[in-house]
């Protein structure tokens, strides 16, 4: 069986994009939430602020989503060649 490799990027980034947003946006409206996380988050992505206001909500949202579109694609690229 072979994995779907846009279906898997697409649903990875999407995930891991997801995941910081929502973390993110959680952390807006209650600021203790989440810092281990976003700080985690932003030790990993240079660039990325993560208690920066909703500039920085939308940043590392995209930089999220590209990062676990790339490790998706990997992912797949990989099961499917070792899947032969």
């Amino acid at each position: 069986m072979k994995l779907n490799l846009k279906a898997l990027t697409l649903t990875a980034g999407l995930l891991w994009g997801g995941a910081i947003l929502f973390v993110s946006l959680l952390n807006l409206m209650s600021p203790d939430y989440g810092r281990a996380f976003l700080e985690t988050v932003a030790s990993v992505y240079p660039g990325y602020e993560p208690f920066g206001g909703v500039e920085s909500v939308v940043i590392g949202s995209l930089i999220g989503f590209v990062d676990g579109a790339i490790a998706g694609a990997i992912f797949g690229w990989l099961y499917n060649l070792l899947s032969r």
